[in-house]
């Protein structure tokens, strides 16, 4: 019996291929190889948006900031072994994580991984304690203003208002542990 092969009958001499495997959640140091791509994409894309100055966001945090030992996590999500998205927080007070390191690679946009990202850090952060997650992203960067307001972040600043006059546009969200369902009830 021929071997079925991506919806089509098998070669002679073909054998089954392997399935794409689905994307997974991987803890990461900074150092760590897998990280460079969102290392340098987010520099190229902050240094193009934002000139020169835009690459210094990049080194502006330590990064033992993004370990667990000082209230932190970098997360890549991998496809098939490689990064495709990514993000990060940092502890900002006893109760906040502020996110930071968003990242999904130029070859990936558009397939709502980013969003996948932000929610696993969120439910990393509420894992790990933490009740409100804060950050902040660039006025040029309205993907992201739309990402953060598409996912029920409040904004901390006038949303009528021109980006270019606030400067990083703030915005905060709550984490409330997910409510058991009641006995007997699915």
């Amino acid at each position: 019996m021929p071997v079925e092969v991506l919806g089509r009958a098998a070669a002679p001499g073909e054998g089954p291929q392997e399935e794409p495997r689905a994307p997974e959640f991987r803890r990461a140091a900074v150092e760590d190889p897998l990280v460079e791509p969102l290392l340098r994409e987010l520099a190229e894309e902050y240094v193009s948006r934002y000139g020169p100055q835009g690459g210094e966001e990049m080194t502006r945090y330590p990064a033992e900031l993004f370990t667990e030992a000082h209230g932190g996590v970098l997360l890549l999500l991998l496809e098939d072994g490689e990064p495709v998205a990514g993000g990060a927080y940092k502890r900002y007070d006893d109760r906040t994580a502020e996110v930071k390191r968003m990242w999904t690679h130029s070859a990936h946009r558009r397939r709502g991984l980013a969003r996948r990202v932000l929610a696993e850090l969120e439910r990393t952060a509420l894992a790990a304690g933490y009740d409100r997650i804060y950050l902040t992203t660039g006025p040029l960067q309205p993907e992201a203003r739309g990402l953060y307001l598409a996912t029920g972040y409040t904004p901390l600043f006038d949303v009528t208002a021109d980006p270019l006059t606030i400067g990083p546009l703030p915005f905060e969200k709550q984490l409330a542990p997910a409510v058991p369902a009641p006995k007997g009830r699915p």
